[in-house]
This record gives C-alpha cells, sequence and structure tokens, in this order.
C-alpha cells in the first residue's frame, strides 16, 4: 500500500476531516505521534454535502441555514465522541446482506483487485476498494430500488446504508489480496523458484488460499477487541473506516444525499471510461496520445543532439498516465513533489554522476549511430557488482532506506504499541477469569488487574446473536494454520519449525498492522515484510541449505505475513465501518468470507494473464512496459540476507547505509523539531519514504504526472472548493481504475496478437518506445 505524508491547508474544513482530526489527536495525546500532517484527499474524497443535492455551482451561491445546522450536528457529534455509533440513519430490513449487494460489491473489488495488479506491476502502488466500492455501490444500487418494484426478486426493494456498507465490505474483500502479486511472487520467478505461472497457478492459489483466510479468520474476534475494547483507550479511529461510514451516511441522507451521489458516480464514470479507452487506443499511437519525448524530438530536429539524447536517455519525458494523475489528485503536493524530487536526486544527479566517473555502466541501444542508452538494464552482466547498471547500483540505497524508515516510523509510535499490548494482555487476562468463574475456579486476582475505566468503554450496538461466534471462525482459524502447514510443506518443502515461525510472525504483524492502521491510516507492509524476511533470513542461516531453497523459504514466509497483515487489517477497518453504521457484524463477516473467496481466484487470474502478456516481467528484459519495483525490493532483500557473496557494489553499499541514516534522521527531525510555532513546517518537510521509493523506480515520468495531478486538485481546491469536494476524489478514483482495467485489456490484446507492438505505430517515438 501506499505510504504517504499528505498536505494540509485546504481553505475549507470538511465533514470527513474530523475522522483525521480525532486520529491526530489521538497520538498528539499519547506523546507517541508519527508528527504526520493529512490530507483527506489520501483517504477518498472530501464530503460535506453542503449544496443539498443541486449542481455545485447554484449550491454555492445559495445560503441555507437548514443545511448549515445539519452539518454542524453532525459534524459536532462526530467530533466529540468518534466511538458511538451514528443514530439518525434511515430504517431498513434487519437482513441486508442481499444477493445484489454482495454481487455489485464483487464486481467493483474484482475491478480494484484487478487494477491493482497492473498499477502495482508498473509502479509499486495499489489502492484501497472501500470508497470506490461504496459510491459505485450506492449508485448501482440506488437506480435498482428506483427502477423496479419493491416486490421485485433479487434487484428491487429499499436501499439504505447497512446494505451500501455490505457492497463496500465485499468489494473491500474482494479487492486483497493484490499486494503479493506485485511482490513476492514475481521475485521468485525472477530467481527461478519456480516453474512458470501456468503450471503453478494451482499452487499459487492454494498458498493465496490460505493466506487470505488466515486473515479473515485471524481478523473476526479482534473486531471486538480494536472496535469495541481499546478503541477509546488506544484512539483507533481507523480514518479511512471512518471516512468511508460518514460518506455513505451522507450519501444517504434523505434531502441531499441521492443526487450528489448521482453526481459523484457520474462523474467517477466518465473519468473511468476515459481513463479506460485512452489506455487502450493510445498503444497504437503511443508516441502521440500516451508519452511526449520532447529530448527525442529535439535529437532528431538536430537542436542540442548531445545534451538531447542525454536526458533522453535518463527518461525524462512526460507520459499522460490518468491511473498517477489521478493518484497525485489524492495524495497532494507534499508526496508528489517529494516523489518527483527523489526521481531528480536518484535520476538526474547520482545516476549519471556515476556514469561519469565510471562507478556504474550503461547498456547501449541497437543501432548505436543513434546512441541510445539503457541505464535501467538488470541483464547480465549489468546485475553484478563489477559492472553494474544505475538502477541496479541505485535499488540498493533505496531498498534499504525504505525499511529503516518504515522502521523508524514504527518504532516512534511505541507507546501506542506497548498500550495496545497492555491491553491485549489485559483482554487475555479478563478472559481467564471468565473461563476461571464458569469452571468454578478463583481467579480473583486477576479481576483488578482487567478491569477497565467506565470511560474508555465502548458500547457495542450489535446484540450477542449477531455477532460471528468462536464456533464458526474458530475452527476455522486452527484448520487454517493446519493448512498452511500442509501446503507449505507438500508444495514448497518447507520445514514445521520454518512454518509455525511464518505462521507466527503473520500473527504478530498482523496484530501490529491493525493497530498502526487504527491511529495512522498506514497500514505497515514494508516493515511487516521485510522484517519477516531478515528474520526467516537468520533462521535460514546453518542450516546448510542451497542458496536457492534459503531464498524460495524467505519470499514465501515474508508472503505469509504480507497476506496475513494486509487482509486482517482490511477487514477489521471495515468492522469500523459497520460499527459507526450499525451493521450487524455476522452479514459483514459473511459478505467478507465471499469477497476473500474470490479475491483467492481474482488476483492469480489477473497475475497469470500479465506474465503471459509480459513474460518480460520474468525474464528481466530490457525492454518491458513494466519495472517492478516493489518486485526487485523483495528480490534484493531476499538475496541479501541469503547469498553469501555479498553482491552488493561496495560504493553502494556505503552509500545505502548513509542514505538510510539521513532517511531515519529527517522522520526523527519531523517528529520532534518542527513543534510548537514550527509546526507549520511539517506540512513541507519531504516524504522521504517518497524519495527512497524513487530510488527504486527509474521511471520519472510517474512523479511527473503525480505533480500534474497534485498541481490540479491544488488549484481546483482552492477556486472551486465546493466543486472539488463533490467531484475530487471521483474523479480521481475513475482515473486510476480506468487505467488499470485499460491495462488489463491491453493485457488480453497481447495474449490473442491484436496489440501495438503488432499493429501500433511508432510516430514520434524513440527506438526505446
Amino acid at each position: 500500500m501506499m505510504d504517504v505524508d499528505m498536505q494540509e491547508g485546504s481553505e475549507s474544513v470538511p465533514l470527513l476531516d474530523i475522522a483525521l482530526r480525532q486520529s491526530l489527536d489521538s497520538r498528539d495525546s499519547m506523546d507517541s505521534s508519527e508528527g504526520k500532517i493529512y490530507d483527506l484527499r489520501a483517504i477518498g474524497p472530501v464530503y460535506d454535502d453542503k449544496d443539498g443535492g443541486r449542481p455545485v455551482e447554484a449550491a454555492e451561491s445559495c445560503e441555507n441555514d437548514e443545511y448549515k445546522s445539519v452539518e454542524v450536528d453532525e459534524e459536532d457529534a462526530f467530533a466529540k465522541d468518534p466511538f458511538v455509533p451514528f443514530n439518525e440513519l434511515p430504517e431498513e430490513e434487519n437482513w441486508v446482506l442481499t444477493f445484489r449487494a454482495v454481487f455489485i460489491g464483487l464486481c467493483c473489488g474484482a475491478i480494484v483487485n484487478a487494477s491493482n495488479v497492473y498499477l502495482g506491476l508498473k509502479s509499486g502502488w495499489t489502492f484501497g476498494a472501500n470508497l470506490f466500492g461504496a459510491i459505485a455501490g450506492f449508485a448501482i444500487i440506488k437506480s435498482f430500488s428506483t427502477m423496479f418494484a419493491e416486490n421485485f426478486p433479487i434487484l428491487g426493494g429499499a436501499f439504505g446504508p447497512r446494505e451500501n456498507n455490505i457492497v463496500q465490505t465485499a468489494a473491500m474483500a474482494s479487492g486483497g489480496l493484490s499486494n503479493v502479486f506485485v511482490s513476492a511472487y514475481p521475485a521468485l520467478y525472477q530467481l527461478g523458484l519456480m516453474n512458470t505461472p501456468e503450471e503453478d497457478f494451482w499452487r499459487i492459489v492454494s498458498l493465496t488460499a490460505v493466506g487470505g483466510y488466515f486473515g479473515f479468520f485471524f481478523a473476526t474476534p479482534l473486531r471486538k477487541f480494536f472496535i469495541i475494547y481499546v478503541a477509546r483507550e488506544l484512539r483507533l479511529v481507523f480514518p479511512s473506516a471512518s471516512a468511508t461510514a460518514l460518506t455513505i451516511r451522507s450519501m444517504h441522507d434523505a434531502v441531499r444525499g441521492a443526487s450528489i451521489g448521482k453526481m459523484k458516480m457520474k462523474a467517477m464514470g466518465i473519468a473511468f471510461s476515459s481513463a479506460m479507452i485512452i489506455r487502450v487506443v493510445s498503444q497504437y499511437a503511443l508516441g502521440i496520445l500516451w508519452e511526449w519525448h520532447f529530448f527525442w524530438w529535439f535529437h532528431v530536429w538536430g537542436h542540442y543532439r548531445t545534451v538531447a539524447i542525454a536526458v533522453e536517455n535518463w527518461g525524462w519525458f512526460v507520459q499522460f498516465t490518468p491511473a498517477f494523475i489521478g493518484s497525485g489528485m489524492l495524495v497532494g503536493l507534499n508526496v508528489s513533489i517529494s516523489f518527483f524530487a527523489g526521481s531528480v536526486i536518484a535520476w538526474g544527479i547520482i545516476g549519471p554522476l556515476l556514469v561519469h566517473y565510471e562507478v556504474a555502466f550503461g547498456k547501449l541501444r541497437q543501432p548505436e549511430e543513434y546512441g541510445v542508452v539503457n541505464f535501467a538494464s538488470f541483464s547480465p552482466p549489468f546485475s553484478s557488482k563489477e559492472t553494474p547498471s544505475p538502477r541496479y547500483w541505485l535499488l540498493w540505497p533505496g531498498v534499504l532506506a525504505m525499511i529503516t524508515i518504515s522502521f523508524t516510523e514504527l518504532l516512534l509510535q511505541w507507546r501506542i504499541i506497548f498500550f495496545a499490548f497492555k491491553a491485549a494482555s489485559k483482554g487475555v487476562g479478563k478472559g481467564i477469569y471468565k473461563l476461571g468463574s464458569k469452571l468454578g475456579k478463583d481467579f480473583s486476582f486477576l479481576r483488578k488487574a482487567t478491569e477497565q475505566e467506565t470511560r474508555d468503554l465502548v458500547e457495542d450496538p450489535a446484540e450477542d446473536t449477531e455477532l460471528p461466534q468462536m464456533w464458526m471462525w474458530g475452527p476455522g482459524l486452527i484448520v487454517t494454520i493446519i493448512a498452511m502447514c500442509i501446503v507449505m510443506s507438500v508444495q514448497y518443502e518447507m520445514p514445521l519449525g520454518m512454518s509455525l515461525l511464518s505462521i507466527f510472525l503473520a500473527f504478530f504483524f498482523s496484530f501490529l498492522a491493525i493497530q498502526c492502521t487504527g491511529v495512522t491510516d498506514i497500514t505497515p507492509l514494508t516493515a511487516a515484510s521485510k522484517a519477516s524476511q531478515i528474520i526467516l533470513g537468520g533462521a535460514t542461516k546453518g542450516e546448510h541449505w542451497t542458496i536457492e531453497h534459503s531464498q524460495r523459504l524467505n519470499l514465501l514466509g515474508g508472503a505469509l505475513a504480507n497476506m496475513g497483515a494486509n487482509q486482517s487489517t482490511d477487514l477489521t477497518a471495515d468492522f469500523r465501518t459497520g460499527f459507526l453504521l450499525r451493521t450487524p457484524p455476522i452479514q459483514q463477516w459473511l459478505a467478507q468470507g465471499v469477497g476473500t473467496l474470490v479475491a483467492v481466484f481474482v488476483a492469480p487470474v489477473m497475475f497469470r494473464l500479465f506474465m503471459k502478456a509480459y513474460p518480460c516481467i520474468i525474464r528481466m528484459d530490457d525492454e518491458c512496459p513494466f519495472t517492478y519495483p516493489s518486485v526487485a525490493a523483495w528480490r534484493a532483500v531476499a538475496i541479501a540476507v541469503t547469498d553469501p557473496t555479498f553482491p552488493i557494489p561496495p560504493s553502494s553499499a556505503y552509500f545505502s547505509v548513509a542514505f538510510a541514516v539521513f532517511g531515519s534522521f529527517m522522520v526523527l527531525l519531523k517528529q520532534y523539531a518542527w513543534r510548537g510555532k514550527l509546526e507549520w513546517m511539517k506540512a513541507y518537510h519531504p516524504n522521504m519514504m517518497c524519495i527512497a521509493l524513487a530510488f527504486v523506480l527509474p521511471q520519472t515520468y510517474y512523479g511527473t504526472a503525480m505533480v500534474i495531478g497534485a498541481l490540479i486538485s491544488h488549484f481546483w481546491q482552492k477556486k472551486k472548493p465546493k466543486h472539488y469536494e463533490t467531484f475530487g476524489y471521483a474523479i480521481a478514483a475513475g482515473f486510476i481504475a480506468g487505467e488499470g482495467i485499460g491495462g488489463v485489456i491491453n493485457a488480453v490484446f497481447q495474449v490473442v496478437g491484436i496489440d501495438g507492438d503488432k499493429y501500433g505505430s511508432t510516430i514520434a517515438c524513440p527506438i526505446s518506445c
């Protein structure tokens, strides 16, 4: 997932910003803040529904005191206590787990899942399905409820916020598990540790199933713990989940919601269709519709030929990628400029200096007379410490910095983590006390130690009959753990001890990831995955296994921790949304189970499709439309902790340590230096994680596209804040999902032989296009 640091400074104070303020206030009160400044755009649209369902232009000229008073009441209620469920919700039937809600949610999640495989292989960035599913589900089912009669089978009937929550829940579950398909699995193939995606398809499905359902069953009892038991004590607001709940409530407002919801969906639909069409059509005219190589044009025209081709060789051109223009709109100027600055530092300064002083080397493309050089080659001998390419040399400082920055940010929350484990021990003690009471044992010494202060209590709106019972999830969790050991042993030859260690790491980092997401809205998958790889790398030392076997176990163990942390965090956050909307948890749980089943098959199918369409990803060919930065990071860690020859260029190793120390220092500087009167500096402090990511990603045009999107969003918000609040997220989400689905269609075209490589034009393209 994206690890982002957001920009503040919006002229209006949107309704959903309260969720973020509650989260930030909680960290300040515990003196354990990461010091992050968030912009609501990171988690989705800004909805305060001030327009009464009318066109924004008209609404901006109107002043309606009734609407204002309602908004103030809504804001005040949530701001005063974000741990009380919403009260004024439309009446609905008790059973909201309908076929239409689950089916539409699964479709929305599958779209996001497929899109994430494409975007993750391109850039390493993936996106959640919560708000996309909520908005799209609202528009589609709302139209069903008005188009068909009340008693029309399946499609007809009233539609309320709880059923909308079921749509979003199914979308979130079915949109998950894609992260390992843009990181661990491709790394296994690049290192030659598995056969082919076609031969290994069912092996991949089985491993994904046990990892996904481990997260599903593990998250079930954690609802009571994180959403009810310790939520107020640890201030676990889950900003994105709270934002989703507020969004759903606003769209179902009897006076204003329907019209605004329809406007959002119309904007999202237009953006989605436009992005998908331009991604598909542009492959037939890349140099005109998709990429503008200004410096190549200067070179061909004979102006500044030497300088122009040098700039072109380092990848400095513009790509009109809707997904990353949309990403820039969401994450704001700080993240976008940091990412772009990282590209400038890595591929505009350090890379050319490495080549100039013959520390790194480029590969001359044919024909040689054009002077086109590839500085991003991973093919031999450019992936060795003797003659590295700039990409290989820069890979190591980027990966090490991402790991250390992620751990530094995690450790800055040590107080919250301590309180979480303290609360967990109370929960265990409380359970032992209750069990002892039932068995007639006196465990009174535990009673006082496990008592919870009255002010920390959160009332659960769900009845006991509406909760998933232990007999539902307990056996499932046990069976899943046993199945994990069997799958890892039979299919991957992992010893039982290593399997149990991997499962323990998955437990530990899932718990940690949920807690961190509840406070910061950032899931520390980088820290969880890389820590698992490092621990497993240490466990394989001295076992006298082959390097290949050690690397296989390393990547698979990290993949299990990744899947467990990812899925359990997403599903626990869904329970937070359902808590606010008073959705019966058992119905959410069933939707999550079906959604996880869909994700188990959708993600492997998409992975198999892309590997068949673009085998260059596995072969690490120089000419490949995908740069797979997450794959490179996972592969690098696996090699570093298992290869006894230490394949890192010495100069790169020294710089890696220095850069990692600098990155951690910058995180600490932001945390401790910008306080009091200097608090405003945090909005301008560079995001070191994004800068480090740019070292791993040789495509500079992603940063350029994000800056374009961030500037559009910035000035749009300043010029017409209400207009932006209504349409901003919808358009950005449409761009992201639309390009992702366009990429899936292109992969299908590639397989059937009607792609741009065969029928497209190379006008205005360099030879590398």
